[in-house]
């Protein structure tokens, strides 16, 4: 799939710009049916995947709160729009979610974390009903068992979200998440957050950071010649 650079894109971000955001919008709004004015809880937030569904569920007009395991990585979130953050290496998220929303929880839950913060979203799920907890992928390496007396209790739907085969499958609906993406980001509402750069000789620099967990959104190979605008 081809695409004009948006306006004011450096190559970098126009190199981050599909998976991530094509990932969030098929979850958030695809696929989550998100709607202004709702409460969003996006988990493992600083990554690249997480860090733009923050940024396009603001975009969407939801109330934002972006959770992750680090300090520097929810400042990040701030920046992209998040109205509000957990630390959850520090914090209950249960608890901070409760007293944030004052009680009502989530309506759409993103969770690409898996293991025992996937555990921790099944508690944050709108006590009115009606939640879509999204299942986005498994990072932290383990895949939960989910219990589903919880899903009758509380009422909520648990989404699968395959953005890359729900594409092949019906390519319509891919092309109507570009479409949107491209139009929020011509109004400056999208803008992938590249942490890193570096030079094609310091693939393994890059390679290491990712390993050792520290890139927060995007970190980017840049070829010879192509001086980046950040």
């Amino acid at each position: 799939m081809c695409f004009p650079l948006p306006a004011g894109f450096t190559f970098s971000q126009g190199a981050g710009f599909h998976m991530g955001y094509a990932t969030g919008y098929h979850a958030l709004a695809q696929r989550g049916k998100l709607k202004p004015g709702e409460w969003l809880l996006v988990t493992g937030a600083g990554g690249g995947m997480g860090i733009m569904a923050v940024e396009l569920g603001k975009a969407l007009g939801a109330k934002v709160i972006a959770a992750a395991s680090s300090d520097d990585k929810l400042e990040a979130c701030k920046k992209v729009g998040a109205d509000f953050v957990v630390n959850y290496s520090k914090q209950n998220l249960k608890d901070v979610v409760g007293e944030i929303t004052k009680g009502a929880f989530c309506d759409v839950i993103y969770e690409p974390v898996g293991g025992e913060i996937f555990n921790q979203c099944v508690r944050c799920v709108a006590t009115k009903g009606g939640a879509r907890l999204l299942v986005v992928g498994f990072a932290s390496g383990t895949i939960p068992s989910f219990p589903v007396n919880m899903a009758l209790i509380k009422g909520f739907d648990l989404v699968g979200v395959r953005m890359g085969a729900q594409f092949g499958i019906t390519p319509e609906v891919g092309r109507e998440a570009m479409a949107s993406l491209l139009k929020l980001a011509g109004e400056g509402k999208l803008k992938p957050y590249v942490s890193a750069e570096y030079p094609i000789e310091r693939f393994k620099d890059a390679l290491r950071l990712m390993e050792q967990r520290k890139v927060i959104g995007k970190c980017c190979i840049v070829m010879h010649g192509n001086k980046s605008k950040l």
